[in-house]
Formats: structure tokens, C-alpha cells, sequence
């Protein structure tokens, strides 16, 4: 779906519109009462809300990538950006610090969106297939924008219908806000297709709304549940639509998008003639990329802004393969001096030895990068930009299996979980846990379950979400990553609310520790 990124200025219906003055409005410009008329502008209407991801860098051009990674032991701030290195490290006085607030505000512009789609797609006279598709496209967005909203902020206001300007909502609980990222996702699968061709390409599935539904299950511990919604994958209707892919690198390029292990991706396009990141600057061309490569690319080649941490490479060397080898895996989830694992003079960053470039002892030489982002393995890539075409995959196949597994442990069937674990270890060429350690109590599965994510899942924005739902987030994480000894417990698993926000709406309290 690199196509969907149509868009017109109607999206004036979201809070900012068009950057014009209100009080001289444009008559060219569609309204709410004009706009939601035809088949056309359903269509129009559901792109606008796919559009969210990737307007300004408060989503997933590039900030989504810093609260999951950076924010959690995996990763840090490491450039010269100290409002980031500072949040970052959970120290952050200023709530309304657009790395925060933006995300905040941003992912209420999505909402919005797929709130004016669920009211007014209805009443179209259109083809209902379409139309329910469309509606279900909304819902499982609306719960995903939902789902940062809840995961990072903790305790949101549901706005549930188009918004006016004098609403003032009330903080949700964080059990409301989780319930209706449920409802959504419930109701959004079964209108929603198995798959798409053509430029319908990446839009969102059953099998998208049902995998972020499990996932919404495991942030709370809902074993059962999470169990009984992700064996839709495994014994139920999705048997068979997903597959590990043999090269666990296609993941991550931009060439191998959209594959047969693809449940769901934000979609990202080149776009050479871009001038903005707003998506309703309608005097500009939008960027349909990600600038996150730029942010994560090592010193020389981009910003370096956040890099991973040392300890991952341990983690990865635990086990070899059964032909001895080393995890395979590593090389494709971290730029290091040994990301060949001959050495600094072997490995290549973006045309040039490692070794070249940070020499072998001091400076940088001990740095690790994050390598799923970047497109270091495009032939004669020097440099990376603002325009990344590469598609972030935000659920895989693989990430099913072990949600599944885990599930499963947590209700009692650790035995059962066996297979799905090891069908990710053998893509890897890993010995089957079955063989290496069987008769794991179910605390011990569980264990070995939090360092499977790791090793499969490193770098692809899921290790905070994964340490808050396993109560693992504390002071203790600072022996591998020295900023959680500032981490607070009861404050610093959420974020603070904007206090412009607070400061409008006399309704919502802030949130514990703040």
C-alpha cells in the first residue's frame, strides 16, 4: 500500500486544517456538511487517517521508534539532542516537550480522523463491502492509535465522536482505555478482509486487527484471552496465511516489503519533491517517508541520535546454531565493530570499513547502532535522509508465535508452547528448545521467552511495551542500562499528559509522579 498516501485538503476537518486563517475561510475547501457525500470520499476519507503515521516526526517517521526503543533498556539517547537524551532517560521537566506532547497530540489528530470515518462512511450511499471494509480499516486504527495512547500515556480520554471544541473530556482509567482499544479491534476484525493485492497493499487486515488485538490482551496479562484470539493464527482461519521468511533479513529491507511474514506494516514512500512533513500544508508536497534512518544512521552517515546498547550483543552470543555458527540474527539486528563477525576490518559501514571509520579502541569504536531502520544494505549507499522508504514492520509473524507461546505458558500449557518457539528458532538455524531445554517449569519458559524477544525482536519498537507488561521496568535495569537509575516506579512507566492540554481542559489530571 506505498499508494494510499492520497490525500486533499479535506482534512481541514482535523484540528489545525489548512494553516489558513479561519476567519477568511477558503470556499474551494470541502466542509463537513459537503464532504462526506460519495464513494470517493470514503475512500479519501480512511487514507487521511493512514496518513497520520507519517505526518510530522511525533509517530512513526520517528518518534514511536524513540518511546519503544530508546525509552527502554535496548537503547539511548546518543547524539547531541539533550531535551531527547534528557526524556529519554527519564528526566523530564517540561511536559509539553513536543517529543512527548507531539506524539500526544498527534495520535489525537488520527483518532479524530478515524472518528469523523466511523460517523459519516455510514451514511453514504456506497457499496457495502466497501464500506464496511472502510469502517473496519477505521476502528482498527482508531485502537491503534488508541494502543500507543494507552501504552505510553497511560490514562487517555476516550473520544469516541467527531470533537468540538468545547468538549472537555475526562481522563480514562488505563483498564477503560485498554477495553476500548478491545471493542475497537473486535469490531473492526470481522469487516475487515484476509488480504489485499494491488495498491490496496498493506491496508489493514483481519489478521492486523486480531494480532494487535492479542498483543492488547498480552499488556495486561490476559493470557486466556490472548491465547484464544491468537490461535486464529495457528488451528483457525489465518492457518496458512503467514509464514517465517527463510532470510530473516527480508524483514527489514525495503525491497522485500509486504512479505508472507507481514501482518502489518506502516507504509512509507520515497518522495524526492517533498517540502513538508504537515499533511494539510496543501501550499506544499508532503513527505511520505520516515526520517528515522537519518536519526538512527551511525556518526558520518547520519545523526547517530539513538544508538543500542552494548549488552544486546551478549544476549545474541548465548547460543550458536547447530552447525555452531553464530545467531544470524545479530548482523541483521545490529551495526557493531563484529556485525561481520571477522572483526572490525571486515565489517561495512556504508562503503567503508568499521574500522576506518571509528578505529578499534575509544571514540566510537565500542558503539553499537540499530541496523532494522537503515538501508545500509542497498548496493552504494553512502548516506541516509529524511525519506526512507523502508516500511516499518510493526507485526510479524514471528511476534505472533511468540505472543502465542508466552500465552499459552501463562495459562498452564507450557508443554504446548514448545513448537511455536522453536519454529522461530529454526528459522534461525537454533537448535529446538525442545531438545536443548525440556521440562522448563512455567517460570523458567518464561524466562526464556523474555530473551526469544529479544533475540528476534530487538530494535522493532517493542521492548518497552514488553518491560512494562512483565513488571520488569525499575531501578534494577540499571546494570545493563545506567539511566534506569532514574526510573521511578509509579511515575516513569507513562509519560506525562501535555500540560497545555491540562492547562484547557480543567477535566483532565495529570498523571501519577508529575
Amino acid at each position: 500500500m506505498k499508494k494510499i498516501f492520497l490525500l486533499t485538503c479535506f482534512v481541514l476537518l482535523i484540528t489545525t486544517a489548512c494553516n489558513r486563517d479561519f476567519d477568511q475561510p477558503n470556499p474551494n475547501n470541502p466542509t463537513i456538511a459537503s464532504f462526506w457525500k460519495s464513494e470517493s470520499d470514503a475512500v479519501k476519507g480512511i487514507n487521511a487517517v493512514y496518513s497520520t503515521f507519517h505526518r510530522t516526526a511525533t509517530l512513526y517517521s520517528r518518534f514511536l521508534f524513540f518511546h519503544g526503543m530508546l525509552r527502554s533498556d535496548e537503547g539511548y539517547g546518543s547524539g547531541g539532542d539533550i531535551t531527547l537524551n534528557n526524556i529519554m532517560s527519564f528526566n523530564q521537566t517540561n511536559f509539553n516537550e513536543s517529543l512527548t506532547a507531539g506524539t500526544w497530540q498527534n495520535l489525537f489528530i488520527g483518532v479524530f480522523r478515524a472518528n469523523q470515518v466511523i460517523a459519516y462512511v455510514p451514511g453514504i450511499d456506497m457499496d457495502e463491502t466497501l464500506k464496511n471494509r472502510i469502517l473496519g480499516e477505521a476502528k482498527f486504527l482508531r485502537g491503534l492509535f488508541y494502543f500507543n495512547l494507552t501504552l505510553y500515556f497511560g490514562r487517555p480520554p476516550l473520544v469516541l465522536q467527531p470533537s468540538e471544541a468545547t468538549d472537555r473530556p475526562s481522563n480514562a482509567t488505563n483498564a477503560e482505555a485498554w477495553a476500548q482499544v478491545e471493542k475497537d479491534l473486535m469490531e473492526a476484525a470481522p469487516l475487515l478482509p484476509l488480504s489485499y493485492t494491488g495498491d490496496d497493499l498493506g491496508r489493514a487486515t483481519r489478521g492486523a486487527a486480531l494480532g494487535l488485538l492479542g498483543k492488547t490482551y498480552m499488556q495486561q496479562n490476559k493470557y486466556q484471552q490472548a491465547a484464544t484470539t491468537l490461535a486464529w493464527f495457528i488451528t483457525g482461519e489465518g492457518k496458512g496465511l503467514y509464514t517465517l521468511r527463510a532470510n530473516y533479513r527480508d524483514n527489514f529491507t525495503a525491497s522485500t516489503e509486504n512479505n508472507s511474514e507481514s501482518v502489518f506494516e506502516i507504509q512509507f514512500r520515497f518522495n524526492p519533491n517533498e517540502s513538508t512533513d504537515d499533511d494539510v500544508d496543501e501550499t506544499r508536497i508532503n513527505n511520505t517517508g520516515t526520517s528515522i534512518a537519518q536519526f538512527y544512521a551511525p556518526r558520518g552517515v547520519g545523526f547517530s541520535d539513538g544508538a543500542a546498547r552494548r549488552w544486546l550483543v551478549g544476549e545474541f552470543e548465548k547460543e550458536n546454531t547447530a552447525q555452531g555458527a553464530r545467531d544470524p540474527r545479530l548482523a541483521a539486528t545490529l551495526l557493531f565493530d563484529s556485525t561481520d563477525v571477522r572483526g572490525p576490518e571486515f565489517t561495512m559501514i556504508y562503503g567503508q570499513t568499521f574500522a576506518s571509520r571509528y578505529g578499534t579502541t575509544g571514540g566510537e569504536s565500542s558503539t553499537v547502532w540499530f541496523r532494522k531502520q537503515l538501508n545500509d544494505s542497498e548496493p552504494g549507499r553512502t548516506e541516509e535522509g529524511f525519506r526512507s522508504p523502508n516500511n516499518h514492520r510493526l507485526l510479524r509473524y514471528a511476534d505472533i508465535l511468540l505472543m502465542y507461546a508466552e500465552a499459552l505458558n501463562g495459562t498452564g500449557q507450557t508443554a504446548q508452547a514448545y513448537p511455536y518457539v522453536d519454529m522461530v528458532r529454526a528459522r534461525a538455524g537454533l537448535p529446538a528448545l525442545s531438545q536443548t531445554n525440556p521440562g522448563m517449569t512455567q517460570a523458567q519458559f518464561l524466562t526464556q521467552i523474555k530473551h526469544e524477544r529479544i533475540t528476534e525482536l530487538t530494535g522493532e519498537t517493542w521492548r518497552f511495551a514488553d518491560l512494562q507488561r512483565w513488571g520488569d521496568l525499575g531501578p534494577e535495569l540499571a546494570v545493563r542500562d545506567p539511566e534506569f537509575t532514574n526510573f521511578v516506579k509509579g511515575k516513569n512507566e507513562w509519560y506525562p499528559i501535555p500540560q497545555s492540554d491540562i492547562d484547557l481542559n480543567p477535566n483532565l489530571t495529570q498523571n501519577p509522579g508529575y
